[in-house]
């Protein structure tokens, strides 16, 4: 779980600084840069599982192709920032298994994770050049001061326990000390200073140190590397929903959409002896269980939908996600909208335990009709981990972060969820240009918790951190009105939907229902004031 990112130098992200909580919220128009924050989270994630120069290149450029690398730089003018570094606060999964099958276990799960990269040019390689490792670092927050950190709790103790284990003391996991020519990047195994630490230079260094740990030099470090893989784009494409899948596909939904059926068809419980071994009722009434499921989450954006199943093509060994109406048709998923195939895709990952990290995802609302986007906006928050429950089987350590530029969207999220880019002019060098910047709300946990920081030894020493509130009139495009359907008036004509919304408490309102904005949305009926 990612719970802060500081990013400088990446294409139009200078001194960001955004904390994340379960489920965050990106607005912004288009081309302010709300999707470069996605492209350095996955740039992180793949500088944790490939060399520099690969990691570099399966980020896109404005153009939506990296040709050479340095479009990844900040740019002003003709001038390229010379290098552009990365700060990670992660909560990391407490146990996991390395390339070889060998498990590790966590010394402490709260780690910081920072590293600073450089242009250089490349003789082999005239058109891109190639990426040098100034720095990389891996440090452990400790257990005391996790709390300060972890704004959103909110003193939510069972999550907190649940998730943040472990002590360390000395060392860092990884350290980087020298200069020039002389500069190594050291990883030191868990035992701390009593373990011998293995160095390797950093002068033409291929890839990050991270990516190439395992469970026998450090356990930590490896369940960082771990974590960070995990943090995914989800470009559902309807053409890769919509295929059936073969009975030897994945068993995982894929960043595209694909393996869909297979997916649903393997959390069902079958086995590929199915037709062999006898089921008893016991197995057949879980797997209606998991379908029932799928078909109650669809209900809600389709109301026709009586079940979802999985037709199993023995002769031509194909799984096909099927969806039946009430009037007994049954169709496929060649058959389904875009919108219906994206949300019966986020309604499987909900049920997936094993899909965890970080879930980006770019405007979930496409394809859906606007009546039935807090029903996605729902689904969205419930894939989320939710931190008033323990870890476990049905609440795993999952993270979702989406971005958008729909009113409809903003107006139903909760209002500490939401995050606004807008950009922001700035001189450097005595040039002007305009970087992105995340603002807040005013009166919401980033704002609340990091004040009360401030006061802190701690929060003095990281006095630079500056909390963005976005000005209300910024939001005057977002709130366009929601109008309540008939069905939400009770029986006195009031909104029941809006007398609901008055009941919840402030953690979980709605940007909607906040009575400072209220008087800014266009057409919100007076007498509910």
């Amino acid at each position: 779980m990612l719970t802060r990112l500081k990013v400088s130098g990446f294409k139009n992200l200078v001194d960001v600084d955004v904390r994340f909580g379960p489920f965050t919220c990106v607005a912004g128009a288009n081309g302010v840069g709300k999707s470069n924050l996605f492209d350095a989270i996955r740039f992180l994630s793949a500088l944790a599982d490939r060399p520099l120069i690969e990691a570099a290149l399966s980020v896109r450029d404005e153009s939506g192709k990296t040709g050479d690398v340095r479009s990844l730089f900040l740019r002003v003018g003709d001038r390229y920032a010379e290098q552009m570094s990365f700060e990670a606060e992660m909560i990391v999964p407490y146990e996991g298994v390395d390339d070889l099958g060998q498990k590790a276990k966590a010394t402490i799960t709260f780690l910081r994770y920072s590293v600073i990269l450089a242009y250089k040019a490349d003789e082999s390689l005239r058109s891109l050049g190639t990426l040098e490792l100034l720095k990389e670092e891996l440090v452990h927050i400790n257990i005391s001061q996790a709390p300060k950190h972890l704004l959103f709790l909110n003193n939510v103790k069972t999550w907190y326990k649940s998730v943040v284990k472990g002590q360390r003391r000395g060392a860092p996991f990884i350290s980087t000390e020298g200069k020039g020519i002389d500069r190594v990047i050291k990883l030191h195994q868990d035992g701390g200073s009593s373990g011998r630490a293995l160095s390797r230079s950093a002068v033409n260094l291929p890839r990050t140190v991270l990516s190439v740990t395992n469970a026998a030099e450090s356990p930590t470090a490896l369940l960082a590397r771990r974590e960070m893989q995990s943090w995914r784009l989800l470009q559902l494409e309807p053409s890769s929903l919509r295929h059936s899948s073969e009975f030897i596909a994945p068993t995982k939904l894929g960043t595209d959409g694909s393996h869909l059926a297979s997916t649903l068809y393997h959390l069902a419980g079958h086995t590929k002896n199915h037709q062999s071994v006898g089921q008893s009722d016991e197995v057949e009434a879980a797997e209606a269980r998991v379908y029932a499921r799928i078909a109650n989450r669809l209900a809600e954006l389709i109301e026709d939908v009586d079940e979802v199943w999985i037709d199993r093509d023995d002769r031509r060994e194909l799984l096909t996600l099927m969806v039946t109406d009430r009037d007994g048709t049954s169709h496929p998923a060649r058959a389904l909208s875009d919108g219906t195939m994206r949300f019966l895709a986020l309604a499987v990952l909900e049920l997936d335990s094993e899909a965890q990290g970080v879930l980006c995802l770019e405007e979930p609302e496409n394809g859906i009709h606007p009546e039935r986007i807090p029903k996605m906006i729902e689904l969205l928050q419930d894939i989320a981990t939710d931190v008033e429950e323990e870890i476990g089987f049905d609440n795993p350590l999952r993270q979702v972060i989406v971005n958008t530029h729909s009113p409809a969207v903003v107006s139903q999220v909760r209002d500490d969820s939401l995050l606004v880019a807008e950009l922001k002019e700035t001189v450097s060098s005595n040039q002007r240009f305009k970087r992105v910047c995340f603002s807040c709300l005013s009166g919401t946990w980033r704002v609340k918790a990091a004040s009360d920081f401030s006061g802190t030894v701690e929060g003095r020493f990281q006095a630079s951190e500056e909390v963005s509130v976005v000005p209300k009139g910024k939001l005057l495009a977002y709130l366009n009105p929601v109008v309540p359907q008939a069905s939400e008036y009770d029986d006195n004509g009031e909104a029941a939907s809006y007398q609901r919304s008055k009941e919840r408490s402030s953690k979980k309102r709605r940007v909607a229902d906040r009575e400072d904005l209220q008087p800014y949305i266009p057409g919100f009926p007076s007498e509910l004031l």
